[in-house]
């Protein structure tokens, strides 16, 4: 009933074109966002090249997000909630694969016509790749050395990746927490435990699983990577000084979780 007993009228407006209290593209900033597609050419398809990598970045947010809050998860106990945010980190995952089909419409012609204009600049100078490779355990210190192009603020994000706890270190508190020790002389025994006692530990090992498809993701994604940067520049460097393709299939053989790997191997 309304006021003084008077019938209820219609509800409020809060959404669509008539609440007009916030519209689609300014919720999501979408004037700022178009205008981040500065072509350095006149060819076709750079336009395309720096739409896939933005996008990437964004996706690399995303992910940061996500495996952060199922890091803090893990080490809150909350299994079921780790699990609920590495399903979606897995489909996230997979649209980074799909997304080099994309980029792959893009002859080696096409590319040749702005490749000159991207030097220096290169992928392996994305702050957030190395900030998931650190943050899932693939801690190297002498990315410091070699991201000169970082600013100040980005260094700092990388040097934080570098002391906070990998998502190994949240699982590695999750077994503990269930009794399991966890030194280095014991962990592959507790691995074993959980494995062949699926009945007491059936979370942990799903859990298990869950990192293991994010290690697998991730490399596939290294290996369809080094194979669209073959397709399109053979054995050329890199841009940014590296030597391309070479130094991008060596990767395609990291691990993040590498005592999930070994642990089929005493099954």
């Amino acid at each position: 009933m309304g006021v003084d007993g008077d019938a209820p009228g219609p509800p409020s407006r809060r959404f669509g074109e008539e609440g007009g209290r916030l519209s689609y593209g300014g919720y999501l900033r979408l004037p700022e966002l178009l205008d981040q597609q500065r072509p350095e050419s006149e060819a076709p398809d750079e336009l395309l090249f720096i739409t896939i990598h933005q996008v990437y970045e964004l996706w690399f947010k995303l992910l940061l997000h996500e495996l952060e809050a199922a890091r803090e998860a893990m080490f809150a106990g909350e299994l079921w909630r780790a699990r609920h945010l590495f399903r979606r980190v897995h489909v996230v995952e997979r649209v980074l694969i799909g997304q080099v089909d994309v980029l792959e419409t893009m002859t080696p012609q096409d590319f040749l016509a702005f490749r000159a204009k991207l030097e220096p600049a290169s992928g392996f100078q994305s702050v957030q790749f190395r900030e998931l490779e650190f943050l899932s355990g693939l801690k190297d210190e002498r990315y410091l050395g070699t991201f000169r192009h970082a600013g100040e603020a980005e260094l700092a994000r990388l040097r934080r990746r570098l002391a906070e706890p990998t998502l190994w270190d949240a699982y590695v508190a999750a077994l503990s927490q269930r009794g399991l020790p966890v030194s280095d002389d014991e962990i592959m025994g507790s691995l074993l435990a959980v494995a062949r006692d699926r009945g007491s530990y059936d979370d942990l090992w799903q859990l298990a699983e869950d990192l293991l498809t994010h290690d697998e993701t991730a490399a596939l994604w290294r290996m369809r990577h080094v194979q669209m940067v073959e397709r399109q520049i053979g054995t050329k460097s890199g841009t940014g000084g590296s030597t391309g393709a070479p130094y991008l299939r060596g990767r395609t053989r990291l691990h993040y979780f590498p005592l999930l790997w070994e642990l089929r191997a005493w099954l």
